[in-house]
């Protein structure tokens, strides 16, 4: 019921504000369990995208999204809840089973689970190694996987952590179902684990296809910590109080 209700009063604001705009809806099924998976560019991704698809769409978000306790935190965390996205604990481990079990969840119920196959939002722009979890929900229910392009996000939201500017214009391009039938048939009689990134490759190819970002075949988050540890060294090169 929250849903119903908060997804026209934010995206009223979103409209009157920053004017998202989507293209391709056609490609989303109109009943049954589907998987959205996008690119992930900024924090606005989970509230633009879900917020122009006629069907309900239940995201998996980072938990600590949801746990500062300023007024501004609480008002995202109200808005991310109201717009039906999940906290979950990606720290890996029981935590990423419990992930996986919110997701199938969704898809058992017949209904449409928005993920971001990066794991995290991309740190520069570009498009970065998708991990397997998208593989693992569309193969356990058969869901089609339709692949979607957050276009200008990065761009807006740039230096910002919650609100991203009004310029350039934030677009959701959706694209038609990816077509696993010839990834399944190559890689028949071969081990989990191959197909699980055979069928997550396939799909990172048509986000590309779709956003035309720069490719990397690393993962986000790994280039995260590296940039964290780099700039962590750099301020100990340069505060006095670090030195012996």
């Amino acid at each position: 019921m929250l849903y119903v209700i908060a997804k026209p009063l934010v995206m009223g604001v979103a409209r009157v504000l920053w004017n998202p705009t989507i293209s391709g809806t056609e490609n989303i099924p109109e009943h049954g369990p589907v998987i959205l998976a996008s690119n992930h560019q900024a924090y606005s991704d989970t509230v633009f995208l879900p917020g122009q698809v006629r069907r309900s769409v239940h995201f998996l978000g980072k938990s600590d999204i949801f746990e500062g306790r300023s007024p501004l935190n609480r008002l995202v965390a109200a808005v991310m809840r109201g717009i039906n996205v999940m906290p979950v604990d990606r720290s890996g481990g029981s935590a990423s089973r419990s992930a996986i079990t919110a997701g199938l969840a969704v898809l058992e119920r017949g209904q449409v689970l928005g993920i971001y196959p990066e794991g995290t939002r991309s740190p520069d722009g570009r498009l970065y190694r998708g991990k397997t979890g998208v593989a693992r929900f569309a193969l356990a229910t058969g869901a089609p996987i339709v692949p979607v392009a957050m276009l200008g996000a990065h761009e807006a939201q740039r230096g910002r952590r919650w609100f991203p500017r009004r310029h350039p214009r934030i677009h959701a391009l959706v694209g038609p179902p990816v077509d696993l039938r010839e990834v399944l048939r190559a890689c028949e009689g071969a081990e989990e684990a191959k197909v699980l990134r055979a069928v997550t490759d396939a799909v990172m190819d048509d986000i590309h296809a779709l956003s035309g970002q720069e490719r990397v075949d690393e993962y986000a988050s790994e280039v995260k910590q590296r940039l964290r540890a780099e700039a962590a060294g750099a301020r100990a090169r340069t505060d006095p109080s670090s030195r012996g």
